[in-house]
């Protein structure tokens, strides 16, 4: 087929144009051609594994290797342990940008579904004419055109669909079985083929050439058709599984509008540079992230943060690429470009999750390790007991199943009767299933996530917040806002004060200023201006002197400071302002609890979740917050240290927590807890040790994390569920002769369709 042959000239290509080795501990990405099932995920992973410091971890789902190596590897090593296996393999180079990759995978997935369906219409046209014969003769008429005929016939249709659209699955068969690792090609080419011979031998023995035998070649040519239909089905699903991906990767806009030697130009975005300066019209996209130089206008960041209301954007503001641009023009400075733009490292971390393993996985690969040659044990197992007891077979499975609706072993010779079982329980057994149950729903639940700014980071904490049953949080920048702002202040104090501070670049100053502005004031001019390091500022307004600052700067400036004003807000900062050595008033500062917090943490006491704040702040501005948000267990003054030894104190004693934090100083807390969730408007420190990250800074995201990934677990168990299920039912019907093979076919090819649509229905979960 055209997409195989492609493939296989682009693997020869590889193979033999001299390769750069790969650099050491950069992680390479390589095209696998003809993976179908785990197995085929095991057998690739062992066998680039197996090379001497090389460790691979392999994405059915995406059809790809992600290969990282403590040594150089040359790509040619790694492709020939690939064909070793029964597969081929191309290396992937980096895109020039987002729009190339995406271009890339459309047409890879394309090429794919073209040929599997190709495959699939050229096996029916062959299979339906052998369908008619056997139909026709099962409604009594006689065999045709004779009975030499109708065998012959029936066999050289089997024949052609193995040697046509099945010869690519006999090839898969051959090269994993030379390699010693047989894979899921190696169960369907033998059902087809012994099916096939038994036609050969069956037209043998009409011809008077050989003894009686049932002719299983129409059922061959099903078996390997059902089979070819089944891989187009789970194509298309795939697809549908990675479609937020492809989406997130088509989301840059292809050009921007650059300042260029004063002119204003359009180019390719991949080209900009960091520093260039573009202008984004309302109801563009924005190409690359950046800062607002100057224009206002709301831009929709829902790419980033799930919200669907456009946020205001004014000079000096942050911007991402690919978010779209509602109401003004904007003229922005780039910050980020190419791989380091917000979009790109979403996509990375979507792709390193979907590629990913949740840990339960571990037992199914083990089972699907073994499970190709456990069923080859089996079905030999089948037909030797059935050559050597068919009476008791018979009687248990007649006694058991009496009421199969089809066609049996029943009535059928010694020898007819064992290859029907062997036949059978070669082609019901179904390593698929067990392969698709968790990557298909870590893909879906991950793109789900992606879409709502919660980028999960790997697969093992999906599992481990699925479990979670405390959360531990830091305080300021994920519970409270992080920055100061006034909550107490009379006009004219407020007023003094920020006439003042406009000419200072303090944290409390901007507030104070900030609060001012919010009030309509306007501010009167300050000469003599002059900050006090660690104190204050003072200098002359409208002809007075004025000093707004801490206790300690008005002792040293002669003034008397009054008692600390009586507040609701404990823990405030307080800032007195004087006016001629006579304290005028005080202006109080707090950093303000985000908005739904106290939302967000209800809603986690509902769900049963223990909740605790670990702050390194004091005891007032710790116990003000934790009293406005309902936290009974707090800890106030801890270094970043001493979180996370009180994270650990509370796994040993068998909790199993979550810690959201922010900050740089919360990054071995976040290593420390099962799962660490990290604030995305936080510090990058925090995010790279965390296993999810929120990109919207809003709390309310960690229930929609944890809901995600209760849903997401609850798929893949369910998934793995029915995938063993499935086996444990159907391989000790098809050893008992009560599987047609042609049945047991269709039931493998429903199975592995039930898991990927299963895994599906978790788009439908509102969070």
């Amino acid at each position: 087929m055209a997409a195989d042959q492609s493939f296989q000239t682009d693997a020869e290509e590889a193979v033999s144009t001299p390769v750069t080795p790969a650099t050491i501990g950069a992680p390479r990405t390589y095209a696998i051609d003809g993976m179908h099932c785990a197995a085929c995920v095991g057998l690739v992973e062992r066998a680039i594994s197996a090379l001497d410091g090389v460790e691979a971890s392999v994405n059915l789902l995406a059809g790809n290797a992600t290969v990282a190596a403590t040594r150089a590897v040359p790509d040619t090593e790694i492709i020939a342990a690939v064909r070793k296996a029964g597969y081929d393999a191309v290396p992937l180079e980096a895109p020039a940008d987002l729009a190339d990759k995406s271009e890339e995978r459309r047409k890879r997935a394309e090429a794919a579904l073209e040929s599997a369906r190709r495959r699939m219409v050229l096996g029916w046209g062959l299979t339906v004419p052998a369908m008619v014969l056997m139909l026709s003769h099962m409604l009594g008429a006689p065999m045709w055109p004779s009975d030499l005929g109708f065998h012959a016939l029936l066999t050289l249709f089997a024949v052609a669909i193995l040697a046509g659209p099945g010869l690519e699955t006999l090839r898969g068969a051959w090269r994993s079985a030379r390699g010693g690792m047989p894979n899921m090609d190696v169960l369907i080419s033998m059902g087809g083929s012994v099916s096939t011979l038994t036609g050969v031998w069956a037209t043998a023995s009409v011809a008077g050439l050989a003894s009686p035998v049932m002719n299983f070649a129409g059922a061959g040519a099903m078996i390997v058709v059902i089979h070819l239909t089944g891989r187009l089905l789970e194509a298309r699903a795939r697809g549908r599984a990675s479609a937020a991906i492809q989406d997130l990767l088509a989301l840059e806009p292809p050009t921007a509008r650059v300042e260029r030697g004063g002119a204003e130009v359009e180019i390719p975005t991949h080209q900009m540079v960091a520093g260039d300066v573009f202008l984004v019209r309302p109801g563009e996209k924005i190409p690359v992230d950046g800062r607002v130089l100057s224009g206002a206008s709301a831009v929709d960041e829902s790419l980033a943060t799930g919200e669907s209301l456009p946020v205001t954007k004014s000079a000096g503001d942050s911007v991402l690429g690919a978010t779209v641009n509602h109401s003004g023009a904007l003229r922005v400075e780039a910050t980020a470009v190419g791989a380091d733009t917000f979009l790109a490292e979403v996509v990375r971390m979507v792709e390193r999750a979907q590629a990913s393993k949740v840990p339960v996985q571990a037992f199914a690969d083990k089972v699907t390790a073994v499970f190709v040659p456990g069923v080859l044990v089996a079905s030999g197992a089948a037909f030797v007991g059935w050559m050597l007891w068919p009476g008791p077979l018979a009687a248990a499975a007649e006694f058991a199943f009496s009421w199969v609706p089809w066609e049996t072993a029943a009535g059928l010779g010694p020898v007819s009767r064992a290859l029907y079982a062997a036949v059978a329980v070669v082609v019901v057994a179904c390593p698929c299933a067990l392969g698709l149950a968790t990557p298909t729903a870590l893909m879906v639940g991950t793109g789900l996530g992606a879409g709502q700014g919660i980028l999960i980071r790997d697969g093992a904490a999906i599992q481990e917040l699925a479990r979670v049953d405390t959360v531990a949080l830091d305080k300021t920048g994920t519970l409270t806002e992080g920055r100061p702002v006034v909550v107490g202040a009379t006009d004219g104090v407020l007023r003094l004060a920020a006439s003042l501070e406009q000419y200072s670049e303090h944290p409390l100053g901007t507030a104070i200023v900030e609060a001012a502005r919010d009030r309509g004031m306007e501010l009167w001019a300050a000469d003599q201006v002059g900050a006090v390091p660690g104190m204050g500022i003072e200098g002359r307004v409208r002809g007075h002197s004025v000093v707004v600052g801490n206790k300690r700067l008005l002792e040293e400036r002669g003034v008397s400071p009054p008692p600390d004003p009586v507040s609701d807000h404990e823990g405030a900062t307080i800032s007195y302002v004087a006016v001629d050595g006579r304290v005028r008033g005080t202006v109080l500062l707090a950093d303000p609890v985000r908005e739904g917090s106290r939302t967000a943490l209800d809603s986690l006491g509902r769900l049963g979740i223990r909740l605790q704040m670990l702050t390194g702040d004091g005891p007032g501005a710790a116990r003000r917050v934790a009293e406005e948000l309902g936290i009974d267990d707090s800890h106030f003054g801890l270094l970043p240290a001493e979180k996370a030894r009180r994270l650990s104190k509370l796994r040993e004693e068998g909790s199993v927590v979550a810690f959201v934090g922010d900050g740089i100083n919360d990054a071995p807390a976040l290593q420390e807890a099962n799962v660490g969730i990290a604030v995305g408007t936080g510090a990058g420190v925090a995010v790279e040790a965390a296993g999810i990250t929120l990109a919207k800074g809003d709390i309310r995201g960690v229930v929609r994390a944890l809901k995600l990934s209760k849903a997401t677990f609850g798929k893949i168990r369910q998934n793995l569920f029915w995938a063993y299920a499935y086996n444990v039912a159907a391989v000790p019907l098809a050893f008992l002769g009560l599987l047609h093979p042609v049945v047991a076919e269709t039931a493998m090819a429903v199975s592995s369709l039930t898991v990927v649509a299963n895994a599906n229905r978790l788009r439908r979960l509102r969070l």
